[in-house]
């Protein structure tokens, strides 16, 4: 009929999983017997379907990491259960007339190789699924009337499509050997009693369960009442190493860029040079010169007839010291950072706040500190994170120290990582470090993950673009 609108009705798309997806799951249940007798032997349905070379390949990498671990690792995982249990001995050679040592078990090395023969049988099992998913996508191809893939195809795809692939592929192998490894065996040291007393091969250390655990996190104890403190001294000197610098880095900023300040850029330079010198030179010279007979208490001597005064060996001035100390070398990386920021806010924000009468407070705080804020949010959770774990800025100006009798081998400035470095280095306590480590990850990773979503630059990423 003339006149007459037509309703368009929309149709709702339908999304619908593709049954031949290469997974799994889809190869364990639409393959044929071929795909599921891969499950069993590696490779086995690319040698069925006439691809030799390639199910030679699966068949020889399921191959290699058996024998890997039957003749390497499986000796240390049948002691992965007890860590050893025959000790070192000494027995007197009569016809040498010498004492001689009789090797005995060495738990450290069972750990450290159960992990990697593990590791190894992961490895195979990930390949040995690939291998199946392999057999798959070839058996697809031939019902779809493709003709399955060579092994030159699959070489040139290696560098073509699959570029990315095998760019990872040595770094990977890098990560997982060089820190997954050695991350999930410092978590299991947590597990053991691998301390002063249990050092092999003289002396082996076993399984104790949650029980370091149990006495970190006891506060009446002598090592919980060492770590509670530990850790708020270390969370206090966070909080005042990252928002000192940054503020101070900030005003710092805003006052070389403000307009009419002149040799801009000779200011800048002069606080880029302490970028320059390294940050273990200058805490080094800064912890001789606040020695009791160093430069500065010669210098007050001098001139203000005082007393020597105890910069690193009273808690109070030693704490204090440590974080002046660090604005040094912190405010400038923060003045480089912020300046850009700052000369990139819009100029009409500033405008509108001239307009509403703002004066240099009010606009700081409306205008400059939010903008700043909103984009320096992931900044500053970064810094706060590398504060916690700020090894260099108390281990080289003050040592942990000063010592005190009522902590466990801690110092009064000791941040929870320089404890663990002097409880590994110093004490031999490995066990009760692999705890401190794990602790102290758990604490940055739960600060990390909540400050950043309740942050503006989580929620309202968009506002100042």
């Amino acid at each position: 009929m003339a006149g007459t609108k037509v309703k368009k009705v929309k149709t709702k798309k339908v999304k619908i999983r593709d049954i031949y997806e290469i997974t799994l799951g889809n190869a364990l249940r639409r393959g044929s017997w071929r795909v599921r007798a891969t499950m069993l032997v590696s490779g086995l349905g690319n040698l069925l379907h006439g691809q030799i070379i390639k199910g030679l390949l699966f068949l020889f990498c399921q191959a290699a990491t058996w024998l890997a671990f039957i003749f390497f690792g499986i000796e240390y995982v049948r002691d992965f259960g007890t860590l050893g249990t025959v000790l070192m001995d000494r027995v007197y050679n009569e016809a040498l007339e010498i004492y001689v040592n009789i090797p005995g078990d060495n738990s450290l090395q069972i750990l450290l190789y159960s992990v990697f023969a593990f590791s190894i049988l992961l490895l195979g099992q990930v390949i040995h699924l690939a291998s199946v998913k392999s057999a798959y996508k070839t058996e697809l191809d031939i019902k779809k009337g493709r003709r399955p893939s060579t092994i030159s195809q699959d070489f040139n795809n290696m560098f073509d499509s699959n570029m990315h692939t095998t760019m990872l592929t040595l770094p990977s192998f890098g990560v997982i050997a060089f820190t997954v490894v050695p991350i999930i065996f410092m978590i299991l040291l947590a597990f053991t009693n691998f301390d002063r007393n249990h050092q092999p091969p003289g002396n082996l250390f076993t399984w104790v369960g949650m029980e370091n655990f149990r006495n970190m996190l006891n506060l009446n104890g002598f090592m919980g009442h060492t770590f509670i403190r530990v850790l708020g001294w270390t969370i206090v000197w966070a909080i005042f190493a990252t928002f000192l610098n940054y503020f101070f880095g900030m005003i710092l900023a805003l006052i070389i860029n403000k307009n009419g300040i002149r040799f801009k850029s000779f200011w800048r330079t002069c606080f880029v040079i302490a970028i320059a010198v390294p940050g273990f030179v200058t805490l080094l010279f800064m912890r001789q010169a606040l020695e009791e007979t160093g430069t500065i208490n010669e210098i007050l001597k001098i001139v203000f007839k005082m007393a020597p005064i105890r910069f690193l060996s009273n808690t109070t001035s030693a704490r204090i010291s440590v974080i002046v100390v660090n604005l040094w070398i912190g405010i400038p990386y923060t003045m480089i950072i912020t300046s850009g920021i700052l000369m990139n806010i819009p100029a009409d924000l500033y405008e509108a706040a001239n307009i509403d009468g703002a004066g240099v407070v009010r606009k700081f705080q409306a205008v400059t500190l939010p903008y700043m804020l909103i984009v320096t949010a992931p900044y500053l959770i970064t810094q706060f994170i590398g504060n916690i774990n700020n090894f260099n800025a108390i281990f080289f100006l003050t040592g942990g120290g000063p010592l005190v009798t009522d902590y466990y081998n801690a110092g009064k400035t000791d941040l929870l990582v320089t404890w663990l470095y002097r409880l590994t280095v110093t004490s031999g306590d490995y066990s009760v470090a692999s705890v401190i480590g794990i602790l102290t990850f758990l604490v940055s990773a739960t600060i990390a993950l909540v400050t950043f979503n309740i942050t503006a630059s989580a929620k309202k990423e968009e506002t100042f673009k």
